[in-house]
């Protein structure tokens, strides 16, 4: 992927950095001065004796977002870069862009921000980039504080499914907020992934995966909570959850020899002071949730007929015969759904986009369940419901192991 003139242009006159922000970003006009400003402080008042340089790669917004990055008051020491990303749309290709700036300009650590960020500040520069600077880790991941209703994907299958799978346990690991050594980017640029759903929604289950997987060390900085633009887990999805689970499952095969290997989990190490911050309410409409999934029975059943277990299917069906009242979608149930999906994904002869599809109201399904059971807890509460869940999907590795080698 090229990058335009005008920026290689930009890229000679500063020479080189040692640290860089990149912040992907796409009609952000409302949010994004306050991550510039939070990031360009974080630098400066971080990391004085380094050069920095703030990035901006935006999806052609249309609401000034590039020309709010530029106007923006930052310290004088912080170059900044603001572009329209080349290629296809897609966050990916946003975070190729700057990954490509930061190693022209032969960077030692870089560090990504979501652009709707309400809640980061100066510390989370800091945070993030120090374990690369100080302490030699290549990858450092987010760890947030978030609300018991926010981040169902993860929850649900990115975050059990890499801890099981890899034997990490990276707490956010679609989190969108990360550091980077210079190594570990140029470990990046040279796969030939981007023109793949990586070079979308992909991008960031892929990122920790490989970072895991091609034995880079990785961490988590505790950042306190994310506040941003919340969706309501029930709406639609978009493109999104495919793109995720997707590349998540798609890296299931060129790394088999790793995770049928791995026993055990270990806790990736944690940086940072824990911080007594209440995340945002996530509004939640959860019957929508059990009607997609029960609409998914009628409409999905023959596919499914074709993917899950027998015994696995029989109790799906018993589940979308539940009154409201009585609802109630188990975690052994859904973790073997996944697992049984990503099978199929893998050794099946349906095209994968659409089997991740099919598997969408079973998502709901199982998310629904989860906000019903956690509706009277707290957020601490509420979160060790998820690692319960997690323990259970690391619990049925061997039925994994045994599916996918009898396929």
């Amino acid at each position: 992927m090229k990058l335009d003139p005008r920026v290689q242009k930009r890229i000679e006159e500063i020479g080189e950095a040692d640290i860089l922000v990149g912040i992907p970003s796409y009609n952000n006009a409302d949010t994004i001065a306050h991550v510039v400003k939070a990031a360009a402080e974080g630098m400066a008042k971080h990391f004085p004796d380094m050069k920095p340089v703030l990035v901006n790669s935006d999806g052609d917004s249309a609401d000034g977002t590039r020309d709010i990055v530029l106007s923006t008051p930052t310290p004088e020491k912080v170059h900044k870069i603001a572009f329209v990303y080349p290629g296809r749309s897609g966050k990916g290709m946003a975070l190729k862009a700057i990954m490509q700036i930061a190693q022209a300009l032969d960077t030692k650590v870089c560090v990504t921000v979501d652009s709707d960020l309400r809640s980061i500040t100066p510390e989370w520069i800091k945070l993030l980039a120090s374990p690369v600077v100080e302490e030699g880790y290549h990858c450092v991941a987010p760890y947030y504080t978030r609300h018991k209703y926010d981040g169902t994907i993860t929850n649900n299958v990115t975050f059990p499914m890499t801890r099981m799978l890899y034997g990490v346990e990276v707490r956010q690991p679609i989190g969108g907020d990360f550091g980077f050594s210079g190594e570990l980017i140029e470990s990046y640029l040279a796969k030939d992934v981007w023109d793949t759903d990586v070079g979308a929604f992909g991008i960031d289950i892929w990122m920790t995966t490989t970072a895991i997987n091609e034995g880079f060390k990785i961490c988590q900085a505790r950042l306190g909570a994310k506040i941003h633009n919340p969706k309501d887990p029930a709406a639609s999805l978009g493109p999104m959850f495919i793109q995720v689970v997707g590349t998540l499952f798609g890296m299931m095969a060129p790394y088999e020899d790793n995770w049928k290997n791995v026993r055990g989990v270990r806790i990736a190490p944690i940086f940072g002071e824990p911080k007594e911050e209440k995340p945002e309410p996530v509004p939640v409409t959860l019957k929508l949730m059990i009607d997609k999934f029960q609409a998914g029975w009628e409409e999905q059943n023959k596919t499914w007929q074709t993917i899950l277990a027998p015994e696995n299917l029989v109790t799906v069906e018993e589940i979308a015969r539940l009154s409201y009242e009585r609802y109630e979608f188990p975690a052994e149930v859904w973790a073997k759904i996944v697992l049984d999906f990503s099978v199929a994904y893998n050794k099946g002869s349906g095209n994968p986009d659409d089997i991740v599809l099919a598997m969408t109201p079973l998502y709901y399904g199982r998310a629904g369940s989860t906000v019903k059971q956690m509706q009277e807890m707290s957020d601490q509460e509420a979160e060790e419901v998820i690692r319960a869940q997690a323990r259970v999907f690391e619990d049925l590795k061997p039925y994994l192991i045994e599916r996918w080698d009898a396929a």
